[in-house]
């Protein structure tokens, strides 16, 4: 997850909130902070693509779909990605599991690689799985990512890893908020971790010290203002929301170069940071 990002998957906003009005209608739905501005969204998202671009190979992108949501900009919880090709996912969220079905037919069009998909009453998003290093997987079982599922995944992912971490997640907020195992962690480096500790399990985070990680730690406040999301576009080459100073100055610190995007609409109201709006499908 730190490797240089030469293949990634977005939504546009355009594309997933469609209009003004279609937020309006929709946003409490979905359980956003508050009605995001859909001007400003397009603005924002646009540096934020400029951003991606300067360092990513290819960008593809989802369409429109009637299907899906607003939730649908957030274009990693559909699907993960392993070094043989896709695993189809299906939300813990009831209103994103739409999105398995639309994601299945957008890789069949572009001839990536399906491995696996998810059955029968197996939930998780992709928010949940975080591959540690090239061959230990840790996946959150919390309320979005249940135990039938872990099971199908582990059977999947077996043949590629030589462990897999399955990580009790907190109550947090509770049910209807979104509490993800990359809520509170994100790899920048094979070395060099982003973490909230107050949420991380105890085994995790000793698990990650025992192998020699940096954990660069995230303050309450900037948690709040998604400063744990951090999407590595290389190894210590990373992006972040704008107005988390401390971890970015921490994470100067421990040596890596880090862009900020400005994301108060499509980043706070919906609680999805620069990790959730990218699916990276090739990493070298």
């Amino acid at each position: 997850m730190y490797k240089k990002l030469e293949k990634v998957i977005v939504k546009h906003p355009k594309d997933a909130f469609i209009s003004q009005e279609h937020l309006r209608e929709n946003w409490m739905k979905y359980f956003y902070l508050s009605e995001p501005s859909y001007d400003e969204a397009l603005k924002e998202y646009e540096n934020f693509l400029t951003l991606l671009k300067q360092h990513v190979g290819e960008v593809l992108f989802l369409e429109q779909d009637e299907r899906v949501g607003l939730d649908s900009i957030y274009a990693h919880d559909p699907v993960k990605f392993t070094p043989q090709g896709a695993i189809i996912l299906k939300s813990g969220k009831a209103l994103r599991q739409p999105e398995a079905t639309v994601y299945r037919e957008f890789l069949e069009k572009y001839d990536i690689p399906v491995i696996g998909q998810l059955q029968g009453d197996a939930v998780c998003d992709g928010g949940d799985i975080v591959w540690l290093n090239e061959k230990t997987v840790a996946i959150g079982r919390g309320y979005r990512t249940n135990d039938e599922a872990i099971r199908q995944l582990t059977e999947m992912l077996e043949p590629m890893v030589d462990e897999i971490k399955v990580i009790q997640l907190p109550h947090d907020l509770g049910e209807e908020a979104c509490l993800h195992l990359m809520s509170f962690i994100s790899i920048v480096d094979q070395d060099l971790a982003v973490v909230h500790s107050r949420l991380m399990p105890v085994e995790l985070r000793q698990w990650l010290l025992a192998q020699g990680f940096t954990l660069v730690e995230v303050p309450d406040d900037e948690y709040d203002a998604l400063g744990c999301n951090v999407l590595a576009l290389a190894p210590r080459v990373c992006m972040i929301p704008a107005g988390n100073p401390v971890t970015t100055a921490r994470l100067k610190e421990a040596g890596a170069t880090v862009y900020t995007y400005k994301g108060d609409e499509i980043t706070v109201k919906g609680t999805g940071g620069p990790t959730c709006l990218t699916c990276p499908v090739v990493r070298i």
